[in-house]
């Protein structure tokens, strides 16, 4: 009968014991004084711990002004307005990208119309949603010996020189009204659901009569006499452009 194997003879010599990692000590309030004195300019480059670190208030009395506690709050009600700032301009910045986006989509719309009739239906009815508006309507001037050719649902006729009396000048392209009643002249039926309005003129051509692009919002506000036209105005140069193309008229 065989005996068992001595295991102690084949085993290899035992393996050392791994020293202990050294422990990092604490810092302490020493090695942090010690620290910003050789790094003077350590708050400079991290100015956002002025709001969480607590100044020391000195006491020099009563008729003395710590001029200290005037600097730091007013550091930190400038990095605050900073801070609002850059937020404002974020979210402004966002809602730009998303107004030229829809005007792009609308324009798109525009062109990808099959015959003079889709185009005042798109606009009288897909360009609403596109804009994220509740109401869009065509108003056109009526020349009196003969009726524009816009017949729709959605196209107003206004009596002539409207265009100009509403724009203010035959120079000016745009009126915006922040919080106002819909006006049925150019809203329509829609005029009910409208508390602010874009108003911009349709450059057709010279052998047709003035026009207006007529959006309108149900929020009151959406348009502002602050607000910028670009977007706006050009597409409402592309519709008229458009439209002079359907109907063969000269620029």
């Amino acid at each position: 009968m065989d005996r068992p194997k001595d295991r102690s003879s084949t085993a290899g010599p035992p393996r050392p014991e791994l020293p202990a990692l050294p422990t990092r000590p604490p810092v302490s309030e020493a090695d942090i004084v010690a620290y910003l004195r050789q790094h003077p300019d350590f708050l400079i480059d991290h100015g956002e711990l002025l709001e969480i670190l607590t100044p020391p208030s000195r006491q020099r009395g009563e008729r003395v002004v710590d001029m200290q506690q005037f600097m730091l709050q007013h550091q930190r009600a400038e990095i605050a307005r900073l801070k609002n700032q850059q937020r404002t301009l974020v979210a402004t910045s966002r809602a730009n990208l998303a107004s030229q986006s829809r005007v792009h989509a609308a324009v798109l719309a525009l062109l990808a119309a099959n015959s003079f009739e889709q185009l005042i239906q798109t606009v009288t009815t897909d360009l609403a949603v596109l804009l994220d508006a509740d109401v869009v309507t065509i108003a056109v001037e009526s020349t009196g010996a003969q009726r524009p050719r816009l017949t729709h649902q959605g196209v107003q006729i206004l009596a002539p020189g409207t265009v100009d009396s509403v724009l203010g000048g035959s120079d000016r392209d745009v009126v915006l009204r922040g919080d106002a009643e819909g006006d049925p002249t150019f809203f329509g039926d829609g005029a009910g659901l409208v508390r602010s309005a874009a108003l911009l003129r349709l450059q057709v051509s010279t052998a047709a009569p003035a026009g207006l692009l007529c959006i309108g919002m149900r929020r009151a506000g959406k348009f502002h006499g602050g607000q910028g036209t670009e977007l706006l105005c050009f597409l409402a140069r592309t519709l008229g452009i458009t439209i002079a193309a359907w109907l063969d008229l000269p620029s």
